[in-house]
């Protein structure tokens, strides 16, 4: 059942561990450098092949998007903020692992006959499919999707950091320049999480928003109804 308040409101619910709130913050703002100064990376060689003869892809990226001003510079930035995703991307797994909230978030098969009802649902103002767990399916399906392309942009991020010692991790993808067009491509797939992702923080309002901030779901609604017991052992809950 779910807990209330005396004056009969549910009780608040601890949903985002400490760990979720800080690697969220600090890797979101490690994503948006690295994309910045990727792109001015990428704008010394705007092309996928070999440099002689060059075909550019695109003839100019804009300067207000890019960040390092010059090459070197924005390697400086790129390869500072990859450590920061890296570690940080490593330490949400272990955490998630350790307490069992990855539970909470993980894709699995039974989760696929949910995704569409919960997509018609956002997009195509659908009935609202019976809430279930703290996660529903197309938000774990976006979170794991978005977990593994964070895991390929460092795999062949690694392959542009050290070409010639980790030339091993770029033969899966058939060398250097394939694991270039990799790295764009699941860029661009992660870019693509990001408006979706706020769609749905927007739709689930402003106390779902606040929650990542502060750990705290406020208004939980039947969510209290179905508390996560992996999550329940963390030291927040009450």
């Amino acid at each position: 059942m779910a807990e209330h308040t005396q004056d009969g409101a549910p009780s608040p619910i601890y949903e985002h561990p400490w760990f979720v709130r800080f690697v969220h913050w600090t890797n979101a703002t490690a994503v948006c450098v690295m994309l910045f100064s990727g792109l001015q990376i990428f704008s010394a060689f705007p092309s996928f092949g070999a440099k002689v003869p060059e075909r550019d892809l695109i003839d100019a990226i804009p300067e207000a998007i890019t960040l390092g001003s010059w090459l070197g510079g924005a390697l400086q930035w790129h390869f500072t903020f990859m450590w920061i995703f890296a570690i940080g991307g490593l330490f949400y797994i272990a955490a998630q692992t350790m307490s069992g909230h990855f539970r909470t978030v993980l894709f699995v098969p039974r989760d696929m006959s949910g995704v569409w009802p919960m997509a018609r649902h956002y997009f195509l103002f659908g009935p609202k499919p019976p809430i279930t767990a703290q996660y529903n399916a197309l938000q774990k399906l976006a979170y794991t999707a978005a977990l593994l392309l964070g895991g390929l942009l460092m795999w062949t991020g690694a392959v542009m950091y050290k070409p010639a010692q980790l030339s091993l991790l770029g033969a899966p993808f058939g060398g250097y320049h394939n694991a270039r067009v990799v790295h764009f491509l699941a860029m661009c797939g992660l870019v693509a999480f990001v408006p979706g992702h706020l769609i749905m923080v927007a739709i689930h309002g402003w106390d779902n928003a606040r929650s990542i901030v502060t750990g705290w779901k406020r208004d939980p609604g039947s969510l209290a109804a179905h508390r996560i017991p992996a999550a329940d052992g963390d030291s927040g809950n009450s």
